[in-house]
């Protein structure tokens, strides 16, 4: 049968990857619709490749562009409440969510509840409302399959298996490691955005650089495999062959790897349970010299930390690491903050979050918005 798809961010890193697979496996998935920001007319080619019954801007003053020029029969949505009822509608089998952000978190939430399955790219999502979106998929009877190459991997690993003892989630280290020489404060976007292994989006880069997106992993891991904060760990591993590793009680490990491509999980989520031939360069172990792991430097780049503190801390402390790292990383990619105060800006949000218990979106999202608020605030007061 086809599996009938909506992506969300189809013209970023993941989305665009995502397409690939539909082009490679042709019939047996379909795009029914794709949702874009600001690149209108990418998003207009997509929906006219791929034949799909609808397209949505969230950029206002995109609307008209996009409008003029989808084909016959594509309808351009005019608000979120179209795009909320398209994702819930009965031609959608499986939403992928690859918005960088919290943008997706209402239109997931939607899908859900509707018995869509859900192949998630967008971390933050479960990062701010774990606990309410895992509540919902359990009780709607909805698969959540992590896109990030890390879940995937780990899913891949406990799939038919009793729960670990522990997980082992790897990170490339990002373009700085091994540089004790460098000053952090002398860091430019620049040099922050050459990452040595993925090809990935400006934000996602920057988090990678300050290992803030394996912090993001870290609270993610949690929602999604049900796990403590002290069963997750982070390990350095420069090659990103090994994409994450699962112990078990008897202390056998299991770990998934393949060459750093992300068509490779993509297509594991959008077709699974089956496992279709994809295009992805094979193993040859024959040019592997060596794999090497090591662990992460916490005192030059101690988002792992914070991160491990806003999960203890529980509440809406993850919504306000997100946000204030949101916050954070985009001003320095504006040139207003320097390299170390996109942490020190997470640092002081934290410790001014009273962690409260969430019982609702409404909740999470005046959490979220006090939270930017606050990171502006304290990125204003003095230099960072």
């Amino acid at each position: 049968m086809v599996k009938r798809i909506v992506v969300l961010g189809s013209t970023g890193s993941i989305g665009k990857n995502a397409l690939c697979v539909v082009r490679h496996l042709g019939e047996q998935l379909q795009v029914t619709g794709v949702v874009a920001y600001r690149r209108v007319g990418r998003l207009a080619e997509q929906a006219r490749e791929f034949g799909c019954a609808w397209a949505y801007t969230a950029w206002d003053e995109g609307r008209e562009e996009l409008a003029t020029g989808l084909p016959t029969g594509c309808r351009s949505l005019r608000n979120e409440d179209e795009l909320l009822a398209a994702v819930t509608a009965d031609d959608v089998d499986m939403v992928l969510c690859a918005i960088v952000g919290t943008a997706g978190l209402a239109p997931v939430l939607a899908a859900i509840r509707a018995g869509k399955d859900i192949a998630l790219a967008s971390k933050e999502i479960l990062v701010m409302a774990g606990e309410i979106v895992m509540a919902e998929a359990r009780r709607c009877g909805v698969r959540i399959l992590p896109v990030d190459s890390e879940h995937c991997a780990i899913f891949q690993c406990l799939d038919g298996q009793l729960p670990p003892a522990r997980i082992m989630i790897t990170a490339s280290g990002g373009p700085f490691r091994g540089r004790p020489e460098l000053d952090l404060e002398a860091v430019t976007p620049a040099m922050a955005l050459a990452h040595p292994t993925w090809n990935m989006g400006a934000k996602i880069s920057i988090d990678s650089a300050t290992l803030m997106n394996k912090g993001l992993e870290v609270i993610e891991a949690r929602w999604l495999f049900d796990l403590a904060p002290d069963q997750i760990e982070a390990v350095v591993h420069p090659q990103s062959i090994v994409h994450s590793m699962v112990e078990f009680a008897d202390g056998s490990i299991l770990a998934q790897m393949g060459h750093p491509d992300m068509q490779l999980p993509i297509q594991f989520c959008l077709t699974y349970p089956e496992r279709l031939a994809s295009p992805v360069r094979r193993m040859d172990f024959r040019e592997l010299h060596s794999l090497t792991f090591e662990p992460p430097d916490h005192a030059r780049f101690p988002a792992l930390r914070l991160a491990q503190e806003a999960l203890r801390a529980g509440g809406v402390c993850p919504c306000a690491f997100n946000a204030a790292n949101e916050v954070a990383a985009a001003r320095f990619l504006a040139g207003r903050l320097s390299f170390p105060g996109i942490w020190r800006v997470v640092a002081e949000v934290l410790a001014q979050t009273v962690p409260g218990a969430p019982e609702s979106l409404a909740e999470i999202l005046v959490a979220d918005t006090a939270a930017r608020a606050c990171a502006e605030s304290v990125a204003d007061r003095r230099p960072l």
